[in-house]
């Protein structure tokens, strides 16, 4: 098999400028993560974006990219505005009902679904200022509500660890590699 990068098989993604002022390049990078997400599923077909290809874990692609439609669902319209908006993947049944797609359950369907709830998380935030506390749940660890800045902050994060998870997986796939 001949190994493949990313970047030939689908367009660069943009960094932000290093000159950015602080929203433009935290919402620059939460968009670069996004896009990176998108790229690891990129032209596999939809048996590729289900296999679990790092045995024991049953992680796939396609329950990355269902689980990040839950965390933009969960951080931007409930602890930003307090939509409260019921889970959409997860259950209390299935807790991690995010990553476990079904026979029936497509790429487009998430992909569609995951890129309504980055589309109405960008409404949300728009806005607001860094510093606007969100109306939703505070922490449970210390109480104290989250700014705007940290949902940001703790977006890339969740999106940059679940990157890597998705480069391993991709690379394990069809060998393609690429950060």
């Amino acid at each position: 098999m001949s190994v493949m990068t990313l970047t030939e098989a689908t367009p660069e993604r943009t960094e932000p400028s290093p000159l950015a002022g602080e929203r433009e390049m935290l919402e620059g990078w939460l968009d670069y993560h996004r896009e990176t997400l998108a790229q690891k599923c990129s032209g596999l077909d939809g048996k590729q974006l289900k296999e679990a290809s790092v045995p024991p874990s049953d992680l796939t692609l396609l329950g990355l990219v269902r689980h990040m439609a839950e965390v933009e669902r969960g951080w931007f319209r409930n602890r930003l505005a307090d939509e409260r908006a019921a889970p959409i993947y997860f259950t209390d049944a299935d807790p991690d009902g995010d990553f476990h797609a079904g026979e029936t359950d497509t790429w487009e369907e998430a992909h569609t679904t995951w890129r309504a709830e980055i589309a109405h998380a960008r409404e949300l935030a728009a806005p607001h200022s860094l510093d606007a506390l969100g109306a939703g749940p505070p922490s449970r660890d210390t109480g104290d509500p989250f700014t705007l800045r940290w949902i940001y902050t703790h977006m890339i994060e969740e999106y940059a660890r679940h990157n890597g998870h998705a480069d391993l997986l991709r690379e394990r796939i069809d060998g393609a590699t690429g950060d």
